[in-house]
């Protein structure tokens, strides 16, 4: 799974690295070492204008609610919090395959973290050791995922446009070759060249797509032991992302 990561830019600096147009706004989008859960996030999508469905699709890096909030829910807040989907089961599961056919997404970041168990703590207590992967020659990663659109009950029944909460989940996947040293599952590492069908909201998603990263991609990521400052959400700085050690 993927329950925390780190992004290290802004909306109009990645809106800039990957020619999109910037369309957060005055979200509460910031640089984070620690992103968690709930947290407004950036995210990519390729979108035609709106009420004009006839022309070109434009890339645009939007805000959204990190768990995705499936267009039934009844409150937001309530239910379960959709981080992650994984990729083998999208078409099957009733809150990702209303968003498969036409709401894919990237979603940015430099790193992300993962726990492995460690030795019993003070009175026995199970610990956990947090490790953090990322490129070896510091670029940034895209990862897959899918967005919702959603509203309150009595904002669909009044008509009323203001109220749309846009949120996106990240897809995992089957980790590949060092990366099952530290958790059986991974993010989904979307490579450039696969962009454009991944984010057409006009066709349908190629399997292929969804299938587990290239060992080349995942030879490339480094896996670092760090400190378990990561374990609180309210610490955020760099020096979450320093070595305490080394696997693999």
């Amino acid at each position: 799974m993927c329950g925390r990561y780190a992004v290290t830019t802004d909306p109009a600096k990645l809106a800039a690295e990957i020619d999109a147009i910037n369309e957060v706004g005055d979200a509460d989008v910031r640089e984070s070492y620690n992103v968690a859960p709930t947290t407004t996030v950036m995210t990519v999508v390729q979108r035609h204008e709106h009420g004009s469905p006839d022309d070109v699709a434009a890339r645009r890096v939007r805000a959204m609610r990190w768990g995705l909030v499936p267009s039934w829910t009844k409150e937001l807040g309530k239910g379960p919090l959709l981080l992650n989907a994984r990729a083998e089961t999208l078409a099957e599961k009733p809150a990702f395959r209303q968003s498969l056919p036409g709401k894919r997404c990237l979603i940015p970041m430099d790193g992300w973290y993962e726990w492995k168990p460690g030795p019993p703590g003070p009175k026995g207590k199970p610990t956990k050791i947090p490790f953090y992967m990322s490129p070896t020659d510091g670029t940034r990663l895209f990862m897959g995922g899918l967005w919702a659109a959603w509203r309150p009950a009595e904002a669909r029944a009044a008509g009323d446009d203001s109220q749309w909460v846009s949120s996106t989940t990240i897809i995992t996947t089957d980790a590949v070759g060092k990366l099952q040293d530290v958790h059986h599952r991974m993010p989904l590492i979307m490579p450039y060249e696969y962009w454009d069908a991944w984010l057409d909201p006009d066709a349908a998603a190629d399997p292929l797509l969804l299938a587990p990263p290239a060992a080349e991609l995942v030879d490339a990521i480094d896996i670092r032991e760090v400190s378990p400052l990561v374990n609180h959400v309210a610490n955020d700085g760099p020096e979450l992302l320093e070595p305490v050690g080394s696997v693999g």
